[in-house]
């Protein structure tokens, strides 16, 4: 199984990249995470969010592999637990799914983008800064792994 997160932005801190990659590490052979960055549209004084949206969007949709079922990563989807997260992972594998999780740029994924997920997940109610999401995410998916592993690197 493949997991491919699509995102929008700029360079990240060490600290991210460092952390994304030893939870990628973790994760067994059978479930490989990829990372696909993709640079945030040109922002100028006369171009709108929605503008910006758009271009991102496109961008986003020309990259996500062809038959994957897509994940989008927006503050009003679902709210899942860490154990829903798990339920969800083990049917993806079960399916024998690839999987892409779309993460926008600072002003979010486009009503295509929206429109194209089967899903929507929350990580949060809060906002969070995207270098912040790309380590969350990754723990998450590494933490779902374990449980559906019966690793007990998970504490309920």
């Amino acid at each position: 199984m493949r997991l491919t997160v699509i995102t929008v932005g700029g360079k990240m801190p060490a600290w991210v990249n460092e952390g994304v990659a030893d939870y990628s590490r973790r994760l067994p052979r059978e479930i490989r995470l990829e990372w696909r960055e993709l640079p945030l549209a040109r922002r100028g004084r006369d171009t709108s969010p929605e503008q910006l949206r758009l271009r991102e969007g496109e961008q986003i949709l020309k990259a996500l592999p062809e038959g994957d079922r897509v994940i989008a990563l927006d503050v009003r989807g679902a709210a899942w637990s860490t154990e829903q997260l798990a339920e969800e992972l083990s049917d993806w594998q079960m399916a024998g799914t690839h999987v892409s999780l779309l993460i926008g740029g600072p002003d979010g994924l486009s009503q295509d983008c929206l429109q194209r997920a089967q899903q929507r997940w929350s990580l949060s109610a809060l906002t969070l800064p995207h270098p912040l999401v790309r380590v969350v995410l990754a723990e998450q998916l590494y933490r779902a792994w374990t449980i559906t592993a019966g690793h007990p690197y998970h504490r309920a």
